[in-house]
């Protein structure tokens, strides 16, 4: 064989693998990382505050719970799919934000899935975030529909961000962030 034919033949071998083969899931996950950027927070001049607090959720273990247990707190609220590549890029960082701030800050990593692939996929990426179902037709104070997107909102309940896409939730500004609104 030629040199050109050995080349060729390597690089679709690399683009189908892509496709085909966990590599290639890992890698796309990898890359969704790489280009997600720190989420932008609102200008406090276009801070919206929560509507109401009255929403009701199921937890992990499948139990009805009130989002008004919250009011009062800083809060961090992400909307996520199991089957969706770009969540599992943005919960990665999710995972590492809970792991420094879950004692101060209330997660509501929440999907709208059922119980067993969602506990087969936490199982498999060894998740140790709390999940919150979403109860499809409930009134929510924010918008349930796009996957990923995600809130941070403050002790008064004001939204501080807010983004509709993957962003980099294990960066210096996010943490300089939650500890100024915890602070506050």
């Amino acid at each position: 064989m030629k040199k050109q034919t050995i080349y060729t033949l390597f690089i679709i071998a690399l683009v189908l693998s892509f496709f085909v083969t966990p590599l290639g899931y890992h890698s796309k996950v990898w890359l969704n990382s790489l280009f997600s950027f720190s989420p932008v927070e609102v200008v406090a001049s276009e801070r919206q505050t929560l509507s109401n607090y009255e929403w009701k959720l199921k937890d992990a273990d499948w139990n009805f719970f009130n989002f008004n247990r919250s009011r009062g707190k800083v809060i961090f609220i992400n909307f996520w799919a199991s089957w969706h590549l770009p969540c599992a890029a943005e919960l990665n960082d999710i995972q590492k934000l809970y792991d420094t701030y879950g004692e101060e800050v209330e997660f509501y990593i929440i999907t709208n899935e059922e119980r067993p692939p969602v506990e087969e996929f936490m199982a498999e990426k060894k998740f140790t975030f709390p999940v919150t179902y979403l109860i499809i037709g409930s009134p929510a104070p924010v918008e349930t529909d796009v996957v990923p997107s995600s809130y941070i909102i403050d002790k008064k309940g004001m939204v501080v961000v807010r983004t509709d896409e993957i962003k980099d939730w294990d960066n210096k500004k996010v943490r300089e962030l939650l500890d100024r609104l915890i602070a506050e």
